[in-house]
């Protein structure tokens, strides 16, 4: 069924292809020869040849844990004539969480709780039944999981047109989200953004559902019509690069959690 759409949040790509010009920039040149890992809990940095990586809005990089910085070294030196950003996910959403989700979290929290209001997983199918029941497998345990931790429903619908979920549903979930830290917050955005389901994103910030089944959970619809009429080329190559995305969201996720 189709479901109407209410504006997607950003993904960290999103949000790099509409500040590109209409010509590719040139990628920089790798300048440096050396990464370093400084610092201590409860902030790590990276030092390029020595010098401390600040964020592109010049703030201090402070990375929460050394898993995460050492990973994020990594990043750095994998780079080998040019440095290419899209090949740098953990540092995109490092940057990310101190130069935007940090000082507006008020504003993270509403996009996400808005997205709610017309989550993927509360749309269902009204025909043929082997669909209904594939949205209820991977679907309902999400809804029973929210249900109890937020201590009110969300509800499902097979209308096309955009049903509104109850207010203290909302409320609950931007309550349940202000409990994240800055990076959690980044993550499950961003998550939610990929999976079209701000209740998948945040389950998975809960550690009530593992990243794979998350991410069979956004899929049922498509692998539904898949199963049925076949994919392109060019959705493949789409579809492989949001999961490369995910997968580096969820293990930012971790690392930060």
């Amino acid at each position: 069924m189709t479901r109407k759409h209410k504006p997607d949040l950003m993904s960290a790509e999103k949000l790099d292809e509409l500040s590109r010009d209409k010509f590719i920039r040139p990628m920089p040149k790798r300048f440096y020869k050396e990464v370093s890992v400084t610092g201590e809990d409860p902030a790590f940095g990276i030092a390029l040849d020595g010098r401390a990586l600040k964020t592109p809005l010049k703030a201090p990089l402070a990375i929460p844990g050394r898993e995460l910085a050492e990973a994020i070294a990594a990043e750095w030196n994998a780079q080998t004539e040019f440095i290419n950003p899209a090949l740098m996910p953990l540092t995109k959403l490092v940057n990310t969480t101190i130069d935007r989700v940090a000082p507006e979290r008020s504003r993270i929290i509403a996009e996400i709780t808005s997205f709610a209001d017309a989550d993927l997983i509360c749309y269902r199918a009204e025909s043929p039944a082997a669909f209904m029941e594939l949205q209820s497998r991977h679907w309902d345990p999400v809804l029973e999981w929210a249900a109890k931790a937020l201590q009110t429903p969300f509800h499902t619908t097979t209308a096309i047109l955009h049903k509104s979920q109850p207010p203290a549903a909302l409320s609950a979930l931007g309550n349940l989200l202000e409990s994240f830290n800055s990076h959690q917050l980044c993550a499950i955005h961003n998550l939610s953004t990929l999976t079209g389901s701000a209740l998948l994103g945040t389950a998975l910030g809960s550690c009530a559902l593992t990243w794979d089944a998350a991410w069979t959970a956004a899929h049922v619809d498509e692998d539904w019509q898949i199963s049925h009429w076949g994919e392109d080329a060019e959705a493949v190559a789409r579809r492989a690069g949001r999961k490369r995305e995910f997968e580096a969201t969820a293990n930012y996720l971790r690392m930060v959690s």
